[in-house]
């Protein structure tokens, strides 16, 4: 491995290790805030008020589900271009047994927090147009959550397929032989 390989390499490994405890925080801090945030729009008898706190929920959700796209990237990079033993490893044992593994995204939790952050609507006894639009909002929200989920189940298989692709069009193709100079 060249000085520059190794550089990158340890770089990248740094970069996973970083954004994996970033996303830990920034689900605790922002459920925390969202928490508070929600508390407050509880005593405001204005079924609306619950928008403010869905979105800092909804924003929050994003920012984990970014730095979880980032780090399976990453490790999905160093799988293929620097053949990384943990991440094939990783890839190849496969799922935990059922019920030890970890929602990477917390999405239940941020689906609970959504059904948390929908019961002032009800308890200020909203017209129907307000628990519509409001119930609505929610609901995409927690629609949102589900996408998401699949997709990022979805995400290291089809991210290994395209970088494999990028490597072997690099290298023009797994079969092909490179030209050693250009015309």
């Amino acid at each position: 491995m060249t000085d520059r390989a190794l550089e990158e390499y340890t770089a990248l490994r740094a970069t996973i290790a970083q954004r994996g405890s970033v996303r830990t925080c920034v689900f605790v801090l922002g459920l925390a805030i969202w928490c508070m945030v929600a508390v407050a729009a509880t005593f405001i008898s204005i079924p609306l008020v619950t928008i403010l706190p869905l979105v800092l929920l909804a924003g929050t959700f994003e920012a984990v589900f970014a730095l979880h796209v980032g780090v399976e990237r990453v490790g999905r990079y160093l799988q293929v271009f620097h053949e990384d033993r943990w991440e094939q490893t990783a890839m190849a044992f496969g799922a935990p047994l059922a019920g030890t593994g970890s929602d990477p995204l917390f999405a239940v939790f941020f689906g609970l927090a959504a059904m948390c952050n929908f019961l002032p609507v009800l308890l200020a006894q909203p017209v129907r147009i307000e628990l519509a639009t409001i119930g609505g909002a929610h609901a995409l929200f927690i629609v949102r959550l589900i996408v998401a989920r699949k997709v990022a189940g979805r995400q290291r298989a089809a991210d290994l397929e395209r970088f494999r692709k990028i490597r072997d069009d690099d290298q023009g193709g797994p079969d092909k032989v490179r030209p050693t100079s250009r015309p």
